[in-house]
């Protein structure tokens, strides 16, 4: 099904993000959950969305 981005809501992009989780995909999880927290008037609940889906790039682990 092809949705216009623009009817799409916070939980629609947290479901997203959920789903990336689940497959082991964490930085489209992580873009998901930034739209998500875009489009969330509550700055609270916007903090807890980006504290729940961190961006992978500045939690990486290197390892040789």
């Amino acid at each position: 099904m092809t949705r216009d981005p623009a009817d799409l809501t916070a939980a629609d992009y947290l479901d997203g993000a959920r789903e990336m989780t689940a497959a082991n995909r964490p930085y489209l999880a992580h873009l998901l959950a930034e739209e998500a927290a875009r489009r969330t008037t509550d700055p609270a609940t916007a903090a807890g969305i980006r504290a729940s889906f961190p961006d992978p790039t500045s939690t990486r682990e290197e390892r040789d």
